[in-house]
């Protein structure tokens, strides 16, 4: 709740700036359920379906943030589908933030490199508005938790933190995506998108609830082996790696088709390096 203490005024501030505050107030407003929603959560178990109708209405209302003709996947598709689709790629970036959140200093980390990212994508792709701003003040908010939240961790994100910070870092990217930035937004939280994506279609493949607590994500089998710290370091090292292909996307988006393969086989590779095993694509029992 801290992080977002900070956070939350310092993005009002540059949306000032900017002078998008009117755009930006539905957000905020979705924010802040979510927040609100999670906390409740925290203190006791709420059930799933209430959590994600809020989460929902959160991110219908942040659609409404996007600019006016503005089109996610760059008129592929019909208005409609578009916000549709969009909406339900949100949702479950948000849910895969709080899956991902599962050991000291990991959401902490993927934030200050998503946040950093965007801020240099913002800049090398002249994308006009505040999100270059949203995007260095997300890096540091997260880096001033991130000590706290260090292993061994005082701090902790729990869901209000890790839900409401997936909620914003998906609308950046989805910002990111409408100004035409699409490939940079796909590759900047590709090692995330993969651990989660894959851990959740091996249990639906092995009969296993997706809302079931398990321990079966490749950061969290890493951390059986090795100190927290030391599987966050290597998820550091890769974020670097897709954090250059994502700049380099920016800078020539003619590139876009290599730059994401080569985000495709660093976060695979990164995956099976945490998994600790040549076997991690195959369903286990």
């Amino acid at each position: 709740m801290g992080l977002l203490c900070g956070l939350v005024p310092a993005w009002i501030v540059v949306a000032l700036h900017a002078q998008r505050m009117g755009a930006v107030a539905p957000l905020l407003c979705g924010v802040g359920a979510v927040a609100l929603v999670s906390w409740l959560d925290d203190l006791r178990s709420r059930p799933a379906w209430l959590r994600l109708l809020v989460q929902t209405a959160a991110v219908a209302a942040g659609l409404q943030s996007l600019p006016d003709g503005t089109a996610v996947f760059q008129g592929l598709l019909p208005v409609g589908a578009d916000r549709l689709l969009t909406g339900i790629l949100w949702l479950w970036f948000i849910n895969a933030y709080n899956f991902m959140d599962g050991i000291d200093g990991l959401t902490a980390a993927e934030t200050i490199s998503i946040g950093l990212g965007l801020m240099l994508v913002a800049n090398l792709a002249s994308i006009p508005g505040p999100l270059a701003g949203w995007g260095a003040v997300l890096a540091g908010a997260a880096l001033g938790f991130l000590p706290w939240n260090w292993h061994p961790a005082r701090l902790f994100l729990g869901d209000v933190g890790s839900i409401s910070l997936g909620f914003l870092v998906g609308w950046l990217l989805v910002l990111t995506a409408a100004e035409g930035a699409w490939a940079p937004a796909l590759i900047l939280p590709a090692f995330y998108l993969v651990d989660a994506t894959i851990t959740l279609l091996r249990r639906m493949a092995t009969g296993h609830s997706p809302l079931v607590p398990h321990r079966t994500h490749a950061y969290q089998r890493a951390a059986v082996r090795m100190p927290h710290h030391h599987v966050v370091l290597r998820i550091i090292l890769g974020n670097s790696l897709l954090l250059g292909l994502a700049s380099y996307a920016a800078l020539w988006p003619g590139a876009w088709l290599s730059m994401l393969m080569g985000a495709a086989v660093i976060a695979a590779a990164l995956y099976l390096w945490l998994h600790g095993s040549a076997t991690a694509l195959l369903i286990q029992r």
